[in-house]
């Protein structure tokens, strides 16, 4: 099977050219509530593996020069491949200015080869969606191995040493991970963490069990419960609804205060006669637009030294 797929136009990456490391079947360590492949026994190794020349050879078939991110991931976790180490020092060799990226969940960071492996990259997205042992038991469903403290204590030490990107993402699941209590235990962690940006996303594709997301009206309120220096993004659009609000001058920069928006996150919020305003107030430079990770945000002039970021 075919392990490289696209480019696809990512928001928060911009063009990706994917590298699937398990195309045959699932294999991973968690079986995720909201997984969009379906329920699997979990396992902490690959058995079934593909070459690292397969890999290679396909890779410079579709690699060009207008690609921005080449994303290893996997039909379930792309750090259980075996060979992660020696495929990451043979992309380097032919990658050129294009960037490399891993989207892995987190886990396998307690391996000190996968971790060492990880610092290498250009870009590493981890996922974090609990901090609590029962919730992160209920949403995650890990392999019997897994301990989320040892996981979050490897977290935080990778972000202390990673010189390259780093995106933290927490997919919210309704009733489960959105209260105000694990939030709050969320906060805290992140606090300790050097990271480029925070993405809140939810459910929004088919999920393998019975499950359901949070709407952005709910994803932006629970942006608003994490700390104002850490550099959240929402990065999920599923039921969002437009509110588009009247908004003072005074309570648009409120807002901004509270939480940077993107001009996705802002046509939803605003009326248009707020956006006038808003624009008004970029002229004024009161408001300014800060590029981070890939993404533009707008935020408060006087708040642009106090956000977090690499």
């Amino acid at each position: 099977m075919k392990t490289i797929f696209g480019p696809v136009n990512s928001r928060r990456f911009g063009s990706s050219l994917g590298i699937d490391l398990s195309p045959a079947l699932k294999q991973c360590n968690f079986d995720c509530l909201y997984c969009e492949l379906a329920p699997s026994a979990t396992t902490d190794s690959q058995t079934n593996t593909v070459e690292v020349s397969t890999i290679i050879n396909e890779l410079q078939e579709h690699l060009n020069d207008k690609i921005d991110v080449i994303t290893i991931t996997a039909n379930g976790e792309p750090t259980l491949y075996p060979y992660l180490d020696e495929l990451i020092d043979e992309i380097d060799k032919i990658k050129g200015s294009t960037e490399t990226l891993i989207l892995t969940n987190s886990a396998t960071l307690v391996d000190d080869k996968v971790f060492n492996s990880l610092l290498k990259l250009d870009q590493v997205k981890l996922s974090l969606d609990a901090i609590s042992e029962d919730v992160f038991k209920r949403i995650d469903r890990p392999h019997v191995s897994i301990n989320i403290k040892d996981v979050v204590q490897r977290v935080i030490d990778f972000s202390r040493v990673y010189k390259g990107k780093l995106y933290i993402e927490i997919l919210f699941v309704y009733g489960l991970n959105d209260t105000k209590e694990e939030i709050a235990k969320l906060n805290e962690i992140l606090l300790q963490l050097n990271v480029t940006r925070v993405d809140l996303s939810t459910i929004d594709r088919p999920p393998a069990y019975p499950v359901v997301g949070i709407s952005y009206k709910e994803l932006h309120s629970a942006s608003l419960e994490f700390d104002s220096s850490l550099p959240i993004h929402i990065a999920s659009r599923v039921h969002a609804e437009p509110n588009n609000s009247f908004y003072t001058d005074e309570e648009i920069l409120n807002t901004l205060d509270k939480r940077p928006l993107t001009m996705d996150d802002i046509n939803l919020l605003l009326d248009e006669d707020s956006k006038e305003r808003l624009h008004v107030l970029i002229n004024d430079s009161k408001i300014i637009k800060k590029t981070v990770g890939n993404l533009e945000f707008f935020i408060l002039h006087a708040n642009e030294k106090r956000k977090r970021q690499k």
